[in-house]
């Protein structure tokens, strides 16, 4: 059994989807991001950047445990271990991980500032509600999912004609467009990726491993956590 350090977000559905993708069995442990549980010093050993997802792996190389914070490295040292959605040669593998460090250095940051600006601040006290943030982040997720909708009108997946570990990366947070504040119309490629991805069963387990502990984290108490810590 992997142990999963988890909570519902794009990021921790990365590592969820990840493992029923790859049929790898797992223990899932709760880290409740709202609460601080990421501050705990037992979960600072496994990850010192105090973020979830992170897993231990007790079948790890040379069969001595392992443990593996972020989400990126997650999904590529399980591709790696299962020899699983890592495509089939050099070139495949190229293309996965650009579009891995895309999605890592793009899409999760810009998107998470979008969440963050239009969704969140203006709810803070006292409120911060920022024009400009707001139309950076909206229209750089705007532009990102341009560059994703011109490369998915040539590839059915996001690294070629193959569903790969960079699929899982992005689908979670491009699940969320509307809260990003995006609009499909324009991007029938992009919506026909979603729509595909979207009906996986492993993507579908994964997305739903505890969705009855997604909130608005609207309380002060959350926020202190997730926003000044």
């Amino acid at each position: 059994m992997i142990d999963l350090y988890f909570w519902p977000t794009p990021n921790g559905w990365k590592a969820s989807i990840a493992l029923e993708e790859m049929e790898l069995p797992y223990t899932t442990h709760l880290i409740n991001i709202g609460k601080g549980d990421q501050f705990d010093p037992e979960f600072l050993k496994i990850a010192p950047n105090n973020r979830m997802p992170a897993i231990v792996d007790p079948d790890g190389p040379d069969g001595e445990p392992i443990s593996v914070f972020e989400s990126g490295a997650i999904l590529m040292y399980l591709a790696r271990k299962t020899g699983r959605f890592y495509g089939e040669t050099e070139r495949d593998r190229i293309a996965v991980e650009e579009w891995l460090m895309w999605q890592m250095g793009g899409v999760g940051p810009m998107a998470g500032q979008a969440h963050h600006f239009l969704k969140y601040a203006p709810q803070l006290d006292p409120p911060q509600d920022l024009p400009y943030a707001k139309d950076r982040y909206r229209t750089e997720v705007g532009r990102l999912y341009g560059v994703l909708d011109r490369r998915l009108a040539e590839n059915e997946y996001v690294a070629g004609d193959f569903y790969s570990i960079a699929d899982m990366s992005i689908w979670g947070w491009a699940s969320l467009w509307e809260g990003q504040q995006q609009v499909l119309e324009d991007k029938p490629h992009f919506t026909r990726w979603l729509e595909t991805v979207s009906a996986r069963p492993g993507v579908q387990a994964g997305r739903a491993l505890h969705a009855e502990l997604r909130g608005d984290h609207r309380d002060k108490q959350s926020q202190s956590n997730l926003f000044k810590r």
